[in-house]
């Protein structure tokens, strides 16, 4: 059987609210007012250099990283949880015979840590984060994912449009899910070989 791999924050995970806490307390180490919240929603996904980059001096971006780190590392579930229905999906899809697969723009320690503190890293097979490579929409990360599962792989599931093109150099055909952060006309725009609105339709996808 082949893997699927999925991206975690905004696919599986509905983290949006302690993303954004986190993002915007670290502020305080500068001594500036945070962006607001509805600005932050739109850089999730990219790096955190690059979503610092825009509010804050390049000095200063070492110390907003390493502040979101240590303050997200404590309360990363404060409010976060699975999207309804993904974890009898992931079960499902495990009965099947497939191998699952995480592949995140977070750290791998960080991607752990979230799916450890929410109950679901026994549903996973791996999880990769992006490490000292380069980050979606080059598909490093997911190559990571599939050695760690030793298997090829068949779908690339995310709420963004760098995980279509991270999927598509992989080589994996690609699923849009409308449920995270992702716009969908800018989904669509990515051309991925399906997109879906609901959980049910993910699993009709994958399981059809």
């Amino acid at each position: 059987m082949t893997a699927i791999v999925f991206d975690l924050d905004g696919t599986l995970v509905d983290s949006l609210d302690d993303i954004t806490a986190a993002f915007r307390r670290s502020f305080h180490v500068i001594g500036a007012e945070p962006p607001p919240p509805d600005a932050v929603r739109l850089l999730i996904g990219k790096p955190l250099r690059e979503m610092y980059a825009p509010w804050a001096p390049a000095d200063v971006l070492d110390d907003l990283v390493a502040e979101y780190r240590r303050d997200y590392s404590q309360r990363c579930a404060d409010r976060t949880r699975p999207f309804p229905g993904i974890v009898p999906l992931l079960s499902e899809l495990r009965a099947s015979g497939h191998a699952l697969a995480v592949a995140t723009t977070k750290t791998s320690w960080m991607a752990r840590t979230v799916v450890e503190r929410l109950g679901i890293a026994d549903a996973l097979d791996h999880v990769q984060g992006t490490d000292d490579f380069p980050h979606k929409p080059a598909p490093d990360v997911i190559h990571h994912a599939l050695k760690g599962v030793g298997r090829p792989g068949a779908w690339m599931v995310g709420d963004a449009p760098s995980d279509v093109a991270a999927g598509r150099a992989a080589g994996l055909r690609t699923c849009a899910v409308t449920w995270g952060v992702g716009e969908e006309g800018h989904l669509r725009a990515a051309e991925p070989d399906a997109l879906v609105t609901t959980v049910e339709d993910l699993r009709a996808l994958l399981l059809g």
